[in-house]
């Protein structure tokens, strides 16, 4: 294992501190699966410069025969993750 020091912000310091005391992890076994979980969601072959994101073009969406889950699923395909 490499030991290493990085630098983050007070205010997300805090808020990982706090986040790591609620799961009973240690800071560095939170910063690792954070890690781990950046490596999972962006695997190493898909990065923007070879997958580059463009709208749908409407001929190829077929707009009318789509229900809304559809246009959803499709409108956030290409998207960056969201969490709540």
């Amino acid at each position: 294992m490499t030991k290493t020091q990085i630098q983050v912000p007070e205010e997300l310091f805090r808020d990982l501190k706090a986040f790591a005391k609620r799961r009973e992890w240690s800071l560095a076994e939170t910063f690792r699966r954070g890690a781990e979980l950046l490596l999972e969601v962006y695997p190493a072959d898909i990065t923007p410069a070879t997958k580059a994101w463009h709208p749908p073009k409407s001929k190829e969406v077929g707009w009318k025969g789509l229900n809304a889950e559809e246009l959803r699923d499709i409108a956030f395909e290409d998207a960056e993750p969201r969490w709540s």
